[in-house]
């Protein structure tokens, strides 16, 4: 018995909405044409290859300093009883590791205003902490 409605025919209301796979819609097509490309998007497409950073880390050979970001990670959680640790750990532990925002981002991201700090700028993570001390 067929029935007249057809599951193709319909088109979800909102780009979030659940999208039945059988209808043959692909929910990343129906994405808001007005989203910019952010930069983040990891599928590549035909034609574009995999970046020497990527496919060494994909393929498990990875560089000094996806090691040494990987064994800073590892310690903070050990040190501090985290299995889990919060994006706000994660950054902490990059500014300590010595990375500061020297560049202009290469990312597009909306509501987001950019900027850059000097390259010896205290990592402003530990309060109270000398940053000549370090040194």
């Amino acid at each position: 018995m067929n029935q007249p409605n057809d599951r193709r025919a319909a088109q979800p209301a909102n780009p979030g909405d659940v999208v039945d796979r059988r209808s043959g819609l692909d929910r990343r097509d129906l994405q808001d044409p007005d989203d910019a490309p952010s930069g983040l998007e990891r599928r590549r497409g035909p034609g574009r290859r995999r970046s020497d950073f990527l496919r060494s880390a994909e393929e498990g050979e990875m560089t000094k300093e996806q090691f040494l970001f990987l064994l800073a990670i590892d310690t903070f959680k050990k040190q501090n009883g985290k299995t889990f640790p919060t994006w706000t750990d994660v950054l902490e532990v990059v500014r300590l590791l010595g990375y500061r925002k020297t560049m202009p981002s290469e990312l597009s991201l909306p509501r987001v205003e950019d900027w850059t700090e000097k390259s010896d700028a205290p990592s402003g993570v530990r309060i109270g902490a000398d940053p000549e001390a370090s040194h």
